[in-house]
């Protein structure tokens, strides 16, 4: 099986070790992904900007996105992001799920992880 992967060259991959993404199996599969920005709708947006451009070197779209799971530290702070969320995937509505967790760094407000279809 051929295994392709993607860095965002963002200076986490290379200090963790993970890439953006990775394309194997027929599926895109896109690292958690934050974003930049002082609110979690900021942020929100700022996420599926980059998840946005990693599928698209991977030749896919936010509509082939089967998949997302949604990171927040307080869960209270969720739907003020889903006008963001459904403008992103409404036409296209993935399988989905919120978890309410601790992230990397307190000033992350939202982490954003998804698994796309590959072209």
């Amino acid at each position: 099986m051929k295994i392709t992967r993607i860095s965002s060259g963002g200076e986490f991959e290379a200090r963790i070790g993970y890439c953006r993404a990775v394309v194997a199996g027929g599926f895109v599969h896109v690292a958690g992904t934050v974003g930049q920005g002082d609110g979690v709708v900021e942020q929100a947006r700022s996420a599926l900007a980059t998840i946005s451009a990693a599928l698209e070197k991977a030749g896919a779209s936010l509509a082939d996105v089967v998949r997302v799971t949604y990171y927040l530290p307080d869960r209270h702070e969720f739907e003020p992001c889903w006008p963001v969320l459904s403008a992103a995937f409404g036409a296209n509505p993935p399988a989905a799920t919120m978890i309410e967790c601790g992230l990397i760094d307190p000033k992350y407000r939202i982490e954003i992880e998804v698994t796309a279809l590959a072209p």
